[in-house]
């Protein structure tokens, strides 16, 4: 049976700030990411499956990564834990505003790595992740493939 790869896309609005680098992305500012995510597998083909000739429904695939992406990363700001913006995180975290913690530098690099670490948990057995593309505006992106990462 052919192996087969779905892709579905999912955007998101999330904050960051890059401590020690040399430019302006050290200030806080927001982006417009798009992610797309890309899994393989052999379609299903037992008749009597309601999901027969699918790899993965694309609801179940969307349900895995707004939860585990889109609806904790949405409308957030993403700070390394380890750096004086902790004194900012707290401060917006008291104020009501939905912080993350990460243990790295919040590039798309870093984003897209932590990402397919979350899918790829949360993906059924038969099904691997390919790649995920996270753009984080018109003419810039990071991708990760699982050939990449053995």
């Amino acid at each position: 049976m052919s192996k087969i790869r779905i892709t579905k896309q999912f955007s998101f609005e999330t904050g960051h700030a890059l401590y020690g680098y040399d430019g302006k992305c050290k200030n806080v500012h927001g982006h417009s990411y798009k992610l797309s995510v890309t899994v393989i597998g052999t379609p299903i083909t037992d008749t009597n499956n309601v999901k027969y000739g699918m790899v993965i429904d694309f609801s179940d695939l969307k349900k895995i990564v707004k939860s585990e992406i889109v609806d904790k990363f949405d409308h957030a700001t993403v700070f390394n834990k380890n750096t004086p913006h902790i004194e900012l995180a707290k401060e917006l975290e008291n104020r009501d505003h939905s912080v993350i913690l990460v243990d790295y530098q919040p590039t798309s690099e870093n984003m897209v790595i932590d990402f397919a670490e979350k899918i790829k948990n949360q993906l059924p057995s038969q099904i691997q992740l390919f790649s995920l593309k996270l753009q984080e505006t018109d003419t810039s992106f990071a991708e990760w493939y699982a050939t990449d990462n053995p």
